[in-house]
């Protein structure tokens, strides 16, 4: 009766050491899989006047939830007063110009300044140089 209740004993113990061990590995594939989509792409397109002259247009790796102003940093050059964008790779306004850097993303006008945008994996990013008059 001691050998089966000792055989009983190493059965469960077995058992439960291989479920706690399959929901480790399972724990750890979740975990690996959340990694994966904190990071892709956003298209970044420069242009003037509403597309009708279009400067660039580039695939950027990011981290999900990144500032924009940030990311802008990091792919261009870029140049800005109090928060706003007055050049993007050299290009900017003329002196006497009404103009300024106006930026939608996935087609819909932003409401904050790119500082404060939080961007999401596949978005796309629209800057235009265009008139405010």
């Amino acid at each position: 009766m001691i050998k089966r209740s000792a055989k009983w004993f190493m059965m469960m113990l077995a058992t439960i050491t291989l479920l706690v061990g399959c929901s480790t590995a399972s724990d750890d594939v979740e975990q690996g899989q959340e990694a994966d989509v904190t990071e892709g792409n956003i298209t970044i397109i420069v242009s003037e006047e509403e597309a009708d002259e279009v400067y660039s247009e580039e695939e950027v790796t990011i981290e999900e939830d990144a500032i924009l102003m940030d990311v802008m940093k990091e792919n261009y050059e870029i140049e800005e007063d109090d928060g706003f964008i007055t050049a993007i790779d050299g290009i900017s306004p003329e002196e006497d110009e009404q103009k300024a850097w106006i930026y939608s993303v996935n087609d819909e006008e932003a409401l904050v300044g790119a500082a404060e945008y939080e961007l999401s994996i596949d978005d796309e990013v629209v800057f235009d140089l265009q008139s405010w008059e």
